[in-house]
């Protein structure tokens, strides 16, 4: 293996050889990974790949937690904050058989591939370049995480029990997800609801003019969609699924919706949140009964300066440029693993290491050429 000189541009010369010299092993391990089924909470089978891979690399001390996260110690130094580098094996797909992959044209295809499939795999061969470089982890403290549960209602369930278990001791973390050429350093917040409403029901002849569940849910999302908004920050609503009722003659005696609120403020996040339930209050009725669950919330950024932080997106920038040969990044808010340092004050970045398209479509795909940059972009990262 390749090691590196200390000038930056014998950094990035060296860097770049070595992402070329295990290309080919790149794409076989990711074509492996792809196809490996792992929906949110049950991520087992890719958990128990990567562990074995991490040790068959090197790591001696590679776990899997309570929570199904993969952790590996590259290196503990009693005096030093731990820095976490992490990325996620969730996928967005139900599948619990192998995941189909294709290539063509020079892509790789499959759900999943390139959220978080292909990161995670370019961070995997980051961390055995560091286990091979004892010299680069020397006075650190350098935790490599393959978490669980980063998308959809899975709630970063991962990453708070990392957080949990060490996060007095994290003074840095490097989330690789999104494409090349994004940089995540805000937190964009959410609380997610199911929301169900309850009526008498009935046959649809006999009974018409009984109150519809489904229509006064209908009724709801309405006087939701004309909610006024907090300015102060960008600020979202979205309802993504509706279902009830049960034959096309029966009157619905129930109906659900799943409902979110998003913003980069919390104020704004809580402050749309009171209007919503403000809006769910005046909108019950004599016969009909509304009823909330909070099924997911995500915290956004703490509202603080955080020097540390300046630094480590300079990093994240001046790592893509080195591997795109670009400064046209993209530094954008969204909700990513990161929500949860940064919402605690800790300098976390979220930065992509492939290009590609389709994500959470079963359509998705990835350049396979890319992921010679985007490992260099994640040495670049690793390096101290």
């Amino acid at each position: 293996m390749h090691g590196f000189s200390q000038t930056s541009e014998g950094n990035t010369t060296d860097m770049r050889t070595y992402a070329r010299s295990v290309f080919d092993e790149e794409v076989e391990l990711l074509r492996t990974l792809a196809q490996i089924p792992a929906p949110s909470s049950k991520e087992e089978q890719r958990a128990a790949f990567v562990s074995a891979w991490l040790r068959e690399a090197g790591a001696t001390r590679v776990e899997i937690d309570e929570a199904k996260n993969v952790l590996c110690w590259v290196n503990e130094s009693p005096d030093a904050g731990v820095e976490v580098f992490s990325a996620h094996t969730d996928v967005v797909f139900d599948d619990l058989t192998p995941l189909p992959l294709r290539e063509e044209d020079g892509y790789l295809c499959a759900p999943g591939v390139g959220d978080d499939t292909a990161n995670l795999t370019g961070l995997l061969m980051g961390t055995r370049w560091l286990l091979a470089h004892p010299e680069l982890t020397r006075d650190r403290s350098i935790l490599v995480v393959a978490n669980s549960c980063e998308e959809g209602l899975g709630n970063l369930r991962g990453t708070r029990a990392l957080y949990d278990r060490y996060g007095d001791r994290i003074k840095s973390h490097v989330i690789f997800d999104t494409t090349l050429g994004n940089v995540v350093r805000e937190a964009v917040g959410s609380v997610r609801w199911c929301v169900s409403c309850d009526g008498p029901g009935g046959h649809s002849f006999k009974a018409f003019g009984t109150q519809n569940a489904i229509v006064e849910l209908s009724r709801l999302i309405c006087a939701l969609d004309r909610m006024k908004l907090p300015t102060g920050a960008v600020t979202t609503y979205n309802v993504g699924t509706i279902s009830g009722g049960t034959t096309v003659n029966s009157i619905a005696a129930h109906a659900e919706m799943l409902f979110e609120l998003r913003s980069t403020s919390d104020e704004c996040l809580q402050s749309a949140r009171r209007t919503f339930e403000e809006t769910v209050r005046t909108c019950q009725s004599k016969g009909i009964r509304f009823t909330t669950e909070v099924v997911g919330e995500r915290p956004a950024s703490a509202s603080i300066a955080n020097p540390a932080l300046d630094t480590l997106v300079d990093k994240a920038c001046a790592a893509t440029a080195a591997a795109t040969g670009s400064w046209e990044i993209n530094i954008t808010p969204s909700s990513t693993d990161a929500n949860i340092p940064l919402s605690r004050g800790i300098a976390a970045v979220c930065l992509g290491a492939v290009r590609g398209t389709g994500a959470h479509t079963r359509g998705e795909r990835i350049e396979t050429s890319s992921l010679e940059d985007g490992l260099v972009a994640i040495l670049s990262m690793l390096a101290p």
